[in-house]
Protein backbone atom coordinates (compact mmCIF):
# COMPACT_ATOMS: atom_id res chain seq x y z
CA UNK A 1 0.00 0.00 0.00
CA UNK A 2 1.36 3.48 -1.24
CA UNK A 3 0.78 6.41 1.30
CA UNK A 4 -0.27 9.85 -0.61
CA UNK A 5 1.29 12.90 -0.29
CA UNK A 6 -1.14 15.71 1.12
CA UNK A 7 -4.01 16.45 -1.41
CA UNK A 8 -2.34 14.76 -4.05
CA UNK A 9 -4.58 14.21 -7.53
CA UNK A 10 -3.38 11.70 -10.83
CA UNK A 11 -2.14 13.25 -13.23
CA UNK A 12 -1.79 12.79 -17.05
CA UNK A 13 2.12 13.30 -17.02
CA UNK A 14 2.70 10.44 -14.88
CA UNK A 15 2.48 6.67 -15.67
CA UNK A 16 -0.99 5.54 -16.27
CA UNK A 17 -1.76 3.45 -13.07
CA UNK A 18 0.88 3.60 -11.51
CA UNK A 19 1.03 3.00 -7.71
CA UNK A 20 0.09 6.38 -6.08
CA UNK A 21 -2.74 6.73 -8.86
CA UNK A 22 -3.96 2.95 -7.93
CA UNK A 23 -4.04 3.88 -3.98
CA UNK A 24 -5.36 7.38 -4.83
CA UNK A 25 -8.58 5.11 -6.42
CA UNK A 26 -8.49 2.78 -3.90
CA UNK A 27 -9.45 5.12 -1.34
CA UNK A 28 -12.08 7.00 -3.64
CA UNK A 29 -13.72 3.66 -3.81
CA UNK A 30 -13.18 2.63 0.26
CA UNK A 31 -14.43 6.14 1.02
CA UNK A 32 -17.15 6.26 -1.20
CA UNK A 33 -18.50 2.27 0.55
CA UNK A 34 -17.94 3.12 3.52
CA UNK A 35 -20.67 6.63 3.03
CA UNK A 36 -22.85 4.64 1.27
CA UNK A 37 -23.20 1.70 4.37
CA UNK A 38 -23.42 4.40 6.24
CA UNK A 39 -26.35 5.99 4.92
CA UNK A 40 -27.82 2.61 4.64
CA UNK A 41 -27.38 1.81 8.21
CA UNK A 42 -29.19 5.48 8.92
CA UNK A 43 -31.79 4.05 7.23
CA UNK A 44 -32.58 0.82 8.71
CA UNK A 45 -32.79 2.74 12.47
CA UNK A 46 -35.58 4.76 11.48
CA UNK A 47 -37.02 2.43 9.48
CA UNK A 48 -36.79 0.09 12.77
CA UNK A 49 -38.00 3.35 14.82
CA UNK A 50 -40.54 4.70 13.22
CA UNK A 51 -44.45 3.40 12.64
CA UNK A 52 -44.90 1.67 9.97
CA UNK A 53 -48.81 1.92 10.32
CA UNK A 54 -50.19 5.80 10.43
CA UNK A 55 -53.96 5.65 11.65
CA UNK A 56 -54.44 8.18 8.44
CA UNK A 57 -55.00 6.60 5.18
CA UNK A 58 -53.25 9.37 3.28
CA UNK A 59 -50.18 9.34 6.20
CA UNK A 60 -50.17 5.60 5.32
CA UNK A 61 -50.11 6.25 2.07
CA UNK A 62 -47.69 9.02 1.75
CA UNK A 63 -45.22 6.78 4.36
CA UNK A 64 -45.48 3.55 2.56
CA UNK A 65 -44.44 5.80 -0.71
CA UNK A 66 -41.59 7.49 1.25
CA UNK A 67 -40.61 3.90 1.93
CA UNK A 68 -40.71 2.30 -1.30
CA UNK A 69 -38.33 5.18 -2.41
CA UNK A 70 -35.95 4.40 0.26
CA UNK A 71 -36.09 0.98 -0.53
CA UNK A 72 -35.45 1.64 -4.26
CA UNK A 73 -33.08 3.68 -3.11
CA UNK A 74 -30.87 1.58 -1.10
CA UNK A 75 -31.02 -1.78 -3.49
CA UNK A 76 -29.55 0.60 -6.08
CA UNK A 77 -26.89 1.47 -3.67
CA UNK A 78 -26.46 -2.39 -3.19
CA UNK A 79 -25.64 -3.24 -6.94
CA UNK A 80 -23.36 0.32 -6.45
CA UNK A 81 -21.47 -1.66 -3.48
CA UNK A 82 -21.26 -4.89 -6.08
CA UNK A 83 -19.60 -2.61 -8.36
CA UNK A 84 -17.42 -0.60 -5.96
CA UNK A 85 -16.41 -4.01 -5.05
CA UNK A 86 -15.51 -5.25 -8.51
CA UNK A 87 -13.40 -2.08 -8.98
CA UNK A 88 -11.69 -2.81 -5.85
CA UNK A 89 -10.84 -6.42 -7.13
CA UNK A 90 -9.55 -4.96 -10.61
CA UNK A 91 -7.01 -2.72 -8.69
CA UNK A 92 -6.09 -5.88 -6.86
CA UNK A 93 -5.60 -7.59 -10.42
CA UNK A 94 -3.64 -5.28 -12.03
CA UNK A 95 -7.01 -4.50 -14.25
CA UNK A 96 -7.92 -0.97 -13.00
CA UNK A 97 -8.52 1.81 -15.38
CA UNK A 98 -8.21 -0.44 -18.95
CA UNK A 99 -11.45 -0.44 -20.47
CA UNK A 100 -12.89 -4.48 -20.66
CA UNK A 101 -13.68 -3.76 -24.07
CA UNK A 102 -10.82 -2.25 -26.06
CA UNK A 103 -7.97 -2.39 -23.02
CA UNK A 104 -7.18 1.02 -23.77
CA UNK A 105 -6.27 3.35 -20.97
CA UNK A 106 -9.74 4.92 -19.18
CA UNK A 107 -8.90 8.80 -18.99
CA UNK A 108 -8.25 10.07 -15.66
CA UNK A 109 -10.90 12.07 -16.20
CA UNK A 110 -13.76 9.36 -16.38
CA UNK A 111 -12.44 7.69 -13.44
CA UNK A 112 -12.39 10.77 -11.53
CA UNK A 113 -15.99 11.13 -12.14
CA UNK A 114 -17.24 7.65 -12.00
CA UNK A 115 -14.29 5.52 -10.54
CA UNK A 116 -16.11 2.09 -11.22
CA UNK A 117 -16.45 2.85 -14.87
CA UNK A 118 -15.00 -0.21 -16.81
CA UNK A 119 -14.89 1.28 -20.86
CA UNK A 120 -13.71 4.23 -22.19
CA UNK A 121 -16.42 6.99 -22.70
CA UNK A 122 -16.10 5.75 -26.90
CA UNK A 123 -16.49 2.24 -25.32
CA UNK A 124 -19.68 2.95 -23.45
CA UNK A 125 -21.47 4.64 -26.40
CA UNK A 126 -21.18 2.44 -28.74
CA UNK A 127 -22.43 -0.13 -26.30
CA UNK A 128 -25.16 2.01 -25.37
CA UNK A 129 -26.15 2.45 -29.04
CA UNK A 130 -26.03 -1.73 -29.73
CA UNK A 131 -28.07 -1.86 -27.03
CA UNK A 132 -30.68 0.72 -27.85
CA UNK A 133 -30.79 -1.15 -31.52
CA UNK A 134 -31.60 -4.43 -29.89
CA UNK A 135 -34.28 -2.91 -27.81
CA UNK A 136 -35.98 -1.14 -30.51
CA UNK A 137 -35.86 -4.64 -32.60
Amino acid sequence: MTSLPEGYTPSPDEEFMNPAQLEYFRQRLLDWKKQILSEAESTLAVLQNEPLREPDLNDRASSETDWSIELRTRDRQRKLISKIDAALRRIDEGEYGYCEVTGEPISLGRLEARPIATMTVEAQERHERQEKISRDD
